[in-house]
This record gives C-alpha cells, sequence and structure tokens, in this order.
C-alpha cells in the first residue's frame, strides 16, 4: 500500500506561481509512475501531468505545458508540481496518484493508489 499525502494549495492571484507536493509513504515511490490530476467544481477529475520512475520522462496537458513542471525526488519520497503562470482555469482540487504498473500513466485507470487532494483557488 501506498499513502500519498499533497500540500502547498492555496489562493494566488494569476499570474503567480505555486508549488505543489506530494508525500509517500509505505512503498518506495521510485517503484512508481506518478502523476497528477485536478478535479474542477462540476467538472471531471482531468490528467495534468506524469512522470516516469526515473524522472527523466515527463508528459504534460495541453492545458498546462509550458506553465507547469513535475519533479520527484525519489530518495524524498516526494514529488512536485511547480505551478507558473497560473490562470483562474487552473483552479481545482489537485490530486497526486501513483502507478505500480503503467509506464504512461496519463488515464485514471492507470493509477492504484490516490491522495486526499489540495485546493488550488487562482483569482483574476
Amino acid at each position: 500500500q501506498v499513502q500519498l499525502v499533497e500540500s502547498g494549495g492555496g489562493a494566488v492571484q494569476a499570474g503567480g506561481s505555486l508549488r505543489l507536493s506530494c508525500v509517500a509513504s509505505g512503498r518506495t515511490i521510485s517503484n512508481y509512475t506518478m502523476g497528477w490530476f485536478r478535479q474542477a467544481p462540476g467538472k471531471e477529475r482531468e490528467f495534468v501531468a506524469t512522470i516516469s520512475r526515473s524522472g527523466g520522462q515527463t508528459f504534460y496537458a495541453d492545458s498546462v505545458k509550458g506553465r507547469f513542471t513535475f519533479s520527484r525526488d525519489n530518495a524524498r519520497n516526494t514529488v512536485h508540481l511547480q505551478m507558473s503562470a497560473t490562470i483562474p482555469e487552473d483552479t481545482a482540487v489537485y490530486y497526486c496518484a501513483a502507478s505500480s504498473w503503467a509506464l504512461r500513466a496519463m488515464s485514471r485507470g492507470d493509477y492504484d493508489y490516490w491522495g486526499q487532494g489540495t485546493q488550488v483557488t487562482v483569482s483574476s
């Protein structure tokens, strides 16, 4: 079992930055592809970004490409999502997720474990 706990959410003005973190416990995350998803009110949970086990490959949703950066520190069992140039449409609850089997995990069904989420609110 892997437990995931997100932090770093909050309120920011458009154009500002936030750094989300996700700390894992129970298993070492070096064996897991990691991902971030988000869910805005009244909308489906959507893919944001994923990172390979080594951190050598990242993939982003078009809506965040060039603005968000996904990184991982396997030694600290932690991943980070650096959010820059934020826009109001980034407002959502952000979820960290871990996949034990998918190499390029861009769908909800690819993930085994989920955190409880952290709220991000971007005001205009």
